[in-house]
């Protein structure tokens, strides 16, 4: 069984920088794709950045391009978010999510999910 562990998060203001990590424990060998959700209270999950683990490909949602960046770390089972300029609309819980295969940010393709991590941005 895979599981993943989040940490990081919490309260910044705008402007500020916050960096999430996940780590994945367990059976990653078949894993392509790591990444990050996020979602704003009463919306949709939102699919913001994902990377590929073995060639380190990575694609992100238009809200957060220029502004975050997502990588790979310790052999690729941890996938690391930094958040630059963070804007009070960013404000929202953040989810890692694990898949075999990239399938778009479409949440319904994804394989795996970690527990959640809160961001808040105030103006």
């Amino acid at each position: 069984q895979l599981q993943l562990t989040e940490s990081g998060g919490g309260s910044v203001q705008a402007g500020g920088s916050l960096r999430l990590s996940c780590a994945a424990s367990g059976y990653t060998h078949t894993l392509n794709v790591m990444g990050w959700f996020r979602q704003r209270p009463g919306q949709a999950r939102e699919g913001i950045a994902a990377t590929y683990r073995r060639n380190a490909i990575t694609h992100y949602g238009d809200s957060v391009r220029g502004r975050f960046t997502i990588s790979l770390e310790n052999a690729a089972n941890t996938v690391v978010l930094q958040m630059n300029d963070l804007k009070p609309e960013d404000t929202a819980t953040y989810f890692c999510a694990a898949a075999y295969e990239w399938r778009g940010f479409n949440s319904q393709g994804w394989d795996f999910w970690g527990q959640g991590t809160l961001v808040t941005v105030s103006s």
